[in-house]
């Protein structure tokens, strides 16, 4: 089977869910024989990017600045949907 990485960050004081939980969200990449999965709290995105550049500069990790960008552009994608949550509601 492939090799799995998995990142998950130390728990913070970030935004909740209404039942008092942590949200937490998912990036994901496959490439070839590995899956890269990295699961982390919301407002601990900076950890993320660490951890992306930590595995880009690793030798025994087929993990380059690429996958990275894909990574970096599904947070990103997770950030401007947070975001919009923030933004006022269009008059109809």
């Amino acid at each position: 089977m492939g090799q799995r990485d998995t990142h998950q960050s130390q728990p913070q004081p970030p935004a909740s869910t209404p039942a008092g939980q942590v949200e937490c969200r998912t990036l994901s990449l496959v490439k070839g024989k590995h899956h890269f999965c990295f699961r982390y709290e919301v407002g601990q995105e900076a950890k993320v990017l660490d951890a992306l550049i930590e595995l880009v500069n690793r030798r025994d990790v087929a993990f380059d600045w690429f996958d990275a960008a894909v990574l970096s552009h599904q947070l990103g994608q997770h950030l401007a949907k947070e975001l919009k949550g923030f933004l006022p509601k269009k008059a109809a």
